[in-house]
């Protein structure tokens, strides 16, 4: 009979040393081609001072604001005498005095909750929804619409809005309904 020799596996790493060399660099091999990779990304674009992209000027246009705030002096003067009322003047009087007012508020702030009837609040032109809030009195609607009620945070969650400026939007949605 034939004698069959079978050839064990052999490893090309022999000894413990050769074994830690193969070890440090299957670490150092992969994290050297990853720093590589990213200096060859990182490094594409021309990064140096006399790149006009990235000059002062270009830099402040790309900063710049879309749009700018003007405050015209002549239109500031109304709204100042509506914030604070002649002494003795009720505070609704001077609401109802600039209608304008409160409908421009209206479509700023109100009209998000009160056009679709959202969380409850009552629609403009409701007579039904308005109805029982209108027969508690103007002076109730003005402190629920300043202070907030149920899901109706205070002033509509515009807490810029003037006391004044509220009132002439109740006024102005309650005149919608009358």
């Amino acid at each position: 009979m034939a004698e069959i020799h079978v050839e064990e596996h052999a490893s090309p790493i022999k000894t413990p040393q050769q074994l830690v060399i193969v070890v440090l660099l299957a670490f150092a091999v992969p994290i050297t081609l990853i720093v590589m990779l990213t200096q060859l990304v990182t490094s594409g674009g021309d990064l140096s001072k006399d790149n006009p992209a990235l000059s002062e000027e270009a830099i402040a246009k790309r900063l710049k604001p879309v749009g700018e705030v003007v405050v015209d002096p002549s239109q500031s003067a109304p709204a100042q005498s509506a914030a604070a009322p002649l002494p003795g003047a009720k505070p609704a009087v001077a609401a109802k005095a600039d209608a304008g007012k409160g409908k421009s508020v209206y479509e700023a702030t109100c009209m998000v909750c009160h056009a679709a009837g959202v969380a409850g609040a009552p629609k403009v032109g409701d007579r039904a929804a308005w109805a029982p809030r209108m027969k508690s009195g103007m002076s109730a609607l003005y402190a629920s619409s300043i202070k907030g009620k149920n899901a109706m945070p205070p002033k509509g969650g515009n807490l810029a809005l003037t006391d004044a400026d509220v009132n002439a939007a109740v006024d102005y949605m309650v005149g919608l309904v009358r």
